[in-house]
């Protein structure tokens, strides 16, 4: 958490050419942070806004942070710079139980909206899994990025995005409506995890249309949402480049 708080804040601050002041100053929970007229933000506030990508903050007087909202044009350096900075980032730990170029064991998945799924290998679809939990901090956080994954490859059919859950259909249909999670929502998924052996949550694996595995991660850094676009976009290359001959 504090670390990508801290990794947004350098690259908004550098944007705007007040980094090495920011160097001085601490952005954390303690920190006071205003809007442009004065009001004060909550921690939570403040911190979702920055998550957005189209706020930025800047030092006061006062040694506290001012919130803005950042014009289009900044927008799109800040969103620049941020790419930059995750592609020089290390590629996230991978899990030990999903090899890369190994072979998915292959399983049959019911998500919530009744949605059935067979993995296997030759069907022509590229499966995005996400093993997960309710009460599991780095989960909850990583779900606004993964809904954009997901916004982002809508219409896409051979692309399928997965997220095994370990609590029940009950639980979770309480869960998403506070909280959308547009993957196919697969409930009671404890037997799934223990089969796999699964220990480190969030996981994630990305298995190609071959069968394979082509990418897998455990926990959550900066950049693992990064990595599982850069994946998709690379395994979906070859269909893109036939399409534009």
């Amino acid at each position: 958490m504090k670390k990508w708080i801290a990794f947004v804040l350098f690259w908004t601050l550098a944007l705007h050419g007040i980094a090495q002041t920011a160097n001085h100053m601490i952005l954390d929970k303690n920190s006071v942070v205003k809007d442009e007229t004065g009001n004060v933000y909550t921690y939570a506030v403040w911190q979702r806004l920055l998550e957005t990508g189209l706020y930025s903050a800047k030092p006061d007087e006062k040694g506290g942070f001012v919130l803005f909202r950042m014009s289009e044009e900044q927008i799109k350096r800040s969103m620049a710079l941020k790419q930059v900075g995750m592609e020089a980032m290390p590629k996230p730990r991978s899990s030990e139980v999903f090899v890369e170029g190994k072979k998915f064991k292959g399983d049959r998945f019911t998500a919530l909206d009744r949605q059935k799924f067979d993995i296997k290998p030759n069907d022509g679809k590229l499966y995005v899994i996400n093993f997960w939990f309710i009460n599991c901090p780095p989960c909850k956080k990583e779900i606004p990025e993964l809904n954009k994954l997901v916004e982002k490859y809508k219409g896409q059919e051979d692309i399928v995005f997965i997220g095994v859950a370990l609590d029940n259909a009950f639980d979770l249909k309480n869960f998403l409506r506070i909280n959308p999670f547009n993957y196919h929502i697969v409930a009671d998924g404890r037997f799934y995890s223990e089969k796999y052996g699964v220990k480190s949550y969030p996981t994630h694996v990305i298995v190609g249309k071959d069968g394979l595995i082509k990418f897998s991660a455990i926990g959550l850094a900066s950049n693992t949402v990064h990595w599982i676009d850069k994946v998709i976009q690379e395994q979906t290359a070859t269909k893109v480049n036939e399409a534009d001959d």
